[in-house]
């Protein structure tokens, strides 16, 4: 029943999609009722998609230089569903039991990695961070069209999704880690022109503007994606930028709306509060 009800809601329709265009990719450390418990999250049954299986090691090497070894973890976990869609789809993305990367991070280390037009359902049977899970994206794509990423690509997209994920984490705002990652993106451009201490003090900037103070410890690893960005093609990034902007712009005009309904309300509450107090000094606080 849950399985028609997933599949109702479209998130996932492996019966009308190209077997040679979807992949799943479990963690290899997973036992078999674990697996079937992601295939609930996936919304289809096991069998019906190819299945690789991701271990340990290639997370490691998928991460090495990235993330410590000990955030990396000895056990792979994180499993994904991948379809590959036609071009001018764009990038849906679903997350279940993913603790530290929401969907939004994905999309944007998938468009860095030169992926534009997928599906991606993340998930896990228990709550893990969900770094580890493009390394099996990357597997699942390469195994569908015996292309390789460029190595470039696949190591900026790792660094975008786990610094992006650990400055948010760090500031305690996922919004203003995704803008500084953004603002950087939009001027590659410039950057790649600039000496390091340059960078340096444009992204402090950058940060200033969206009131964030950052650690000599974050800016030098803002400056090392930069870094990795610059050697990809910035025009990828174009429409990418202006969509994570277009978002956290509506989500911002959102705020301001419901803090002037707050306000008015307030202000509502204030006057009638002054109007039973003035009614009360007329009566001598009888009624």
């Amino acid at each position: 029943m849950i399985l028609w009800a997933v599949l109702a809601l479209g998130l996932v329709t492996p019966a009308s999609a190209d077997a040679e265009m979807r992949r799943t990719v479990v963690g290899a450390d997973l036992t078999e009722e674990q697996i079937d418990s992601v295939y609930l999250a996936f919304g289809f049954e096991r069998g019906t998609v190819p299945e690789l299986r991701l271990t340990n090691a290639e997370e490691h090497a998928a991460l090495s230089g990235i993330l410590e070894d000990k955030v990396i973890g000895t056990r792979a976990i994180s499993c994904v569903y991948f379809e590959l869609l036609p071009e001018g789809s764009g990038l849906d993305v679903r997350t279940e039991n993913i603790s530290f990367c929401t969907a939004e991070m994905y999309r944007n280390a998938l468009t860095t990695a030169g992926i534009t037009d997928a599906r991606l359902v993340v998930a896990a049977p228990f709550s893990v961070s969900g770094t580890a899970a493009l390394a099996g994206v990357y597997k699942a794509y390469e195994d569908m069209t015996g292309e390789a990423l460029s190595s470039d690509a696949r190591t900026a997209g790792n660094q975008e999704l786990t610094l992006t994920g650990e400055l948010a984490d760090e500031i305690g705002d996922e919004d203003s880690a995704r803008s500084i990652v953004g603002d950087l993106k939009a001027m590659l451009n410039e950057t790649s022109g600039m000496t390091d201490e340059e960078l340096r003090e444009t992204i402090r900037g950058i940060a200033d503007k969206h009131h964030v103070r950052l650690t000599d410890a974050q800016v030098q690893q803002l400056l090392d994606l930069c870094r990795a960005l610059e050697r990809l093609d910035p025009n990828r990034f174009t429409q990418q930028v202006e969509d994570v902007q277009s978002t956290l712009q509506k989500a911002e005009d959102a705020k301001e709306q419901v803090g002037g309904f707050l306000r008015s309300v307030r202000n509502f509450i204030d006057a009638v509060r002054e109007f039973f107090g003035r009614v009360s000094e007329l009566t001598g606080g009888k009624s």
